[in-house]
């Protein structure tokens, strides 16, 4: 399965990321989990706030481009059909199997 592209966010969103970890006392991994971002993306952002206190935070990333929302849909779509794909698997397998034993 693909990740997402690689892209800008905003400075606030990044923001309030941070304070999800920070103010709101989730871990780093499950608010990444949440948000659907590499949990080492948000370690950087939460590392660049604690030492610079926002002050660097606003850099982190500048160099991607925007993500547009076909990507976000497009990529949302794809990890769907995968899910699905795999499940779709798991129960042709179970059906051969208990085909099989019935036998």
């Amino acid at each position: 399965m693909k990740k997402i592209p690689y892209g800008k966010y905003t400075k606030e969103f990044r923001l309030e990321t941070v304070k999800l970890v920070i103010d709101g006392g989730l871990s780093i991994p499950e608010a990444s989990r949440r948000l659907s971002l590499a949990p080492s993306t948000l370690s950087n952002w939460v590392r660049a706030y604690k030492a610079y206190k926002a002050g660097k935070l606003e850099e982190v990333g500048k160099n991607h481009r925007q993500i547009s929302d076909k990507e976000l849909e497009l990529h949302r779509l794809k990890r769907e059909l995968a899910e699905v794909k795999m499940e779709r698997d798991i129960l042709k397998k179970a059906a051969a199997y208990f085909a099989k034993g019935s036998l």
